[in-house]
């Protein structure tokens, strides 16, 4: 399946704010889609699911947390 082919549902996190200043997700096979918010029509990040899950693994651990934050 190509991106041409793919009809992805996007998504926002529930945590968003109402500026818009936030990413959209889409599952589609053996990947992820991310893009940004306030562009539906531009770039489009593609990821593989492990390494998708790996990234959120990362999140959840606090690896990417600034000191201070």
């Amino acid at each position: 399946m190509t991106m041409q082919d793919a009809k992805p549902t996007w998504r926002k996190s529930s945590r968003s704010g109402a500026a818009g200043h936030c990413v959209e997700v889409a599952d589609v096979p053996a990947a992820v889609l991310v893009r940004d918010s306030k562009d539906a029509t531009g770039p489009v990040l593609r990821f593989g699911t492990g390494d998708w899950t790996g990234f959120i693994a990362g999140i959840r651990a606090g690896e990417f947390d600034r000191p201070g934050a």
